[in-house]
């Protein structure tokens, strides 16, 4: 996949950009609060809609301006189209594609891609909810059956507690649960077997990566983890939807005394680890580091399998944290598989002149070559 063209209006700092891409590696540079990562977050938003920097998108639109446009043309298997996104004050966005009106759960995997950001570098030693966010997103781009049955899922879930609360009150609604866990159950089996797959790809694609990073020294692995699985064995749906409708049923009491949804995929979590030993608890910051690149290059690949085409890749911030020879890795890989990328950096040093690097400089909101 390839963007041509990025046009924003009232976008954050830009009253108006029309930015030409190159296919291959695109680098911004210049100070910070210039403009450099609003260009990476208009990309971000356009693949699923919502900021990686904030949940209001009230604050995506220029102060004193009541609406925003993101307008993108890209190829996709060699087939061009054009993405239209209007951000208003107080209402929802407007998204039309290729001139027709589309919803929001139309958005995810039309345009196919992967953001690494410095909170990336926080994905091992973050919170469950960082890397459950990571394999959703991971496997809406791919499947819009998944997107939606995760937003249902989290739908019934609000629903089941708000029932909960309701039942500390009147105990003669406990029967209306055994319905809310049964459509439960069959959603989280769905996600979660999704989830299991997913991950598996990812860390044979990102144990081969890591191997080659590591100098043949140390072998990554990464697995999905069910929270409160105990020793059963759960290998596909069925298997599932049995664990789930037996575990909801033994911590009813629990969850209603909680008012809350004590066990499911919101729960859930992914271990990392090298040579058998947990990553978040024993690895060293530079093998925290090298696991991320390691997974990001993984994702490229895993996104390739199931599209068939690289996604483009957003690089915001990371070159400086990486160090040389990892950061001569990354950008031989990229160059060598002509996978399109948008690199921000502050230091216009990091990176040497190549055919296929195109810089542009960041000033205050105006870019220019």
């Amino acid at each position: 996949m390839k963007i041509e063209l990025l046009t924003l209006y009232n976008y954050r700092n830009y009253i108006d950009l029309n930015l030409k891409l190159s296919p291959n590696i695109n680098i911004f540079t210049g100070f910070n609060a210039q403009g450099k990562t609003n260009i990476i977050e208009a990309i971000h938003f356009s693949s699923l809609g919502i900021s990686h920097r904030t949940r209001n998108e009230g604050d995506l639109i220029l102060w004193g301006k009541n609406e925003a446009n993101i307008n993108i043309k890209f190829s996709k298997m060699d087939i061009n189209s054009i993405l239209k996104i209007k951000i208003k004050k107080n209402t929802r966005k407007e998204l039309n594609f290729n001139g027709e009106i589309i919803k929001q759960k139309d958005l995810p995997g039309l345009l196919t891609m992967i953001l690494f950001s410095p909170e990336d570098l926080m994905l091992i030693k973050g919170s469950p909810l960082m890397r459950r966010r990571f394999i959703d997103i991971e496997l809406s781009q791919i499947s819009k059956i998944y997107y939606n049955e995760l937003v249902q899922y989290n739908r019934l879930l609000l629903q089941r507690n708000n029932l909960l609360k309701k039942i500390r009150e009147n105990k003669n609604l406990i029967t209306m649960l055994d319905t809310w866990d049964e459509q439960i159950a069959k959603k989280a089996s769905f996600i979660v077997d999704k989830r299991i797959r997913g991950i598996n790809d990812l860390s044979k694609l990102a144990q081969k990566t890591h191997y080659q990073i590591s100098q043949d020294t140390e072998i990554l692995n990464i697995k999905y983890n069910i929270y409160n699985q105990g020793n059963g064995v759960l290998n596909n749906f069925d298997d599932l939807f049995s664990f789930y409708k037996n575990i909801l049923k033994k911590h009813r009491d629990n969850d209603i005394y909680r008012g809350s949804t004590s066990v499911g995929p919101h729960r859930d979590d992914i271990d990392f680890s090298i040579n058998s030993i947990s990553l978040k608890s024993f690895g060293s910051q530079g093998q925290q580091r090298s696991a991320i690149l390691s997974l990001k290059l993984a994702e490229l690949e895993f996104l390739k399998a199931e599209t068939g085409e690289y996604p483009v890749l957003l690089l915001d911030d990371v070159m400086s944290e990486l160090d040389t020879n990892r950061r001569e890795k990354l950008l031989s890989i990229l160059q060598d598989n002509n996978v399109q990328t948008l690199i921000t950096a502050t230091d216009k040093s990091l990176f040497n002149i190549h055919p296929k690097n195109k810089f542009f400089k960041v000033d205050k909101g105006i870019v220019s070559e």
